[in-house]
């Protein structure tokens, strides 16, 4: 399946029918989700590889992976809502490999070290004040349980990640721009939509 074709099987799924600021969910845009599984998969990290989607949300990245002939994906979040949504949007789009949604904290992930090969993860970017650095600890989940992964930053994050990674063992091979639609979802937006600049990291941890 190309990265058009996918897509547009994401399009139309339930967001968040509550967002909570304080988590900073927003949902991950379908175009921008199948460009990072596309590159992925370029990667040979996806298919027949074992992915987890940290912080899933509504399911955006799991269903997106799940597309793309993984041996198994996981979706773990914390917000029983959205995980509730996530099943929806799951039988929606019928993946080809079944998602195993988790309810659990992803910056606590129940999971051993080196469990999954491949995470995936739109973290919250910290931007609200007090919520400083609050993609780090997604990181450090993804430095522990799995050997690559894929990351969404606020644009301008680069230098950060490269240097947490290489704290970690690991290396950021690829870095990618991409925009980030955002809906209207909070008080505090005043326009319908607005697009932001955003990176997209792949790191391999040793």
């Amino acid at each position: 399946m190309g990265k058009r074709a996918l897509a547009e099987r994401l399009h139309g799924l339930a967001g968040f029918s509550d967002p909570d600021i304080e988590l900073e969910q927003y949902p991950t845009p379908p175009d921008l989700a199948a460009h990072l599984l596309h590159l992925a998969d370029l990667q040979g990290d996806i298919a027949g590889r074992s992915v987890l989607d940290l912080g899933t949300g509504t399911g955006m990245l799991a269903l997106a992976a799940a597309c793309r002939a993984p041996t198994r994906v996981l979706g773990l979040e914390r917000d029983a809502d959205a995980l509730a949504t996530a099943r929806e949007n799951e039988r929606a789009v019928e993946p080809e490999t079944p998602v195993d949604w988790v309810r659990g904290d992803a910056t606590r992930a129940p999971l051993p070290e080196d469990s999954v090969s491949t995470v995936v993860t739109n973290p919250p970017f910290g931007a609200r004040t007090g919520n400083e650095g609050a993609d780090r600890a997604f990181l450090e989940t993804a430095a522990s349980v799995s050997s690559v992964s894929y990351s969404i930053h606020n644009a301008g994050s680069q230098s950060f990640v490269e240097s947490f990674a290489a704290d970690e063992g690991g290396e950021v091979t690829h870095a990618f721009a991409a925009a980030f639609e955002v809906p209207r979802l909070y008080e505090h937006h005043e326009r319908e939509r607005e697009e932001i600049d955003v990176e997209l990291f792949r790191i391999a941890w040793d």
